[in-house]
Formats: structure tokens, sequence, C-alpha cells
């Protein structure tokens, strides 16, 4: 279920999604609310393109570290591809 920073407090959260448009986004949180997740969204900024680099906005999801393996397990099993800092 979506929640507000607050319910989160001083807990630590994983990026595990950038959502570029907002079908996306809408469908993520569907997943997430129907796979039981407690996740936050907040739009930031971040830079796309390959040739003329822009800055766009986008929607970050972010989940407790506990739920990281359920939530990346349930977004490859629809069909994306959780958030690697590793390999961005």
């Amino acid at each position: 279920m979506r929640q507000d920073v607050d319910h989160f407090g001083d807990r630590e959260l994983d990026l595990i999604y950038i959502a570029k448009k907002l079908k996306e986004a809408l469908a993520l949180e569907s997943l997430f609310t129907d796979s039981g997740l407690d996740y936050l969204v907040e739009p930031d900024r971040y830079t796309g393109g390959t040739i003329f680099r822009t800055e766009r906005v986008g929607a970050f999801f972010y989940v407790t570290p506990e739920d990281g393996p359920t939530a990346r397990a349930a977004m490859q099993g629809a069909g994306y591809r959780p958030y690697d800092e590793t390999n961005p």
C-alpha cells in the first residue's frame, strides 16, 4: 500500500524503480498494492537521453530492505526490471 514518508520514520529505504511515464507508475502502484507491499513513491529528477542529455521528472519507488526481495520478485514476474544501483 502506498505510504507517506512519515510512515517509515527513520527507517532506511531502498530505491527499487524509477518510472518514467505516468502509465508505468500507476501500473507499478497497482502491482505493489496487490502484492501487499508498503512503498513510498516520490517525484524526483533524473537525467535521460544518450546524445541530448536532458533532466526529466520521474516517479521514484522505495521499499524497506526487508520488502526488497518480495518487491523485486513481483516486479520481475510482471516484466519490470528493478533498479540496480550497480547497473542503473
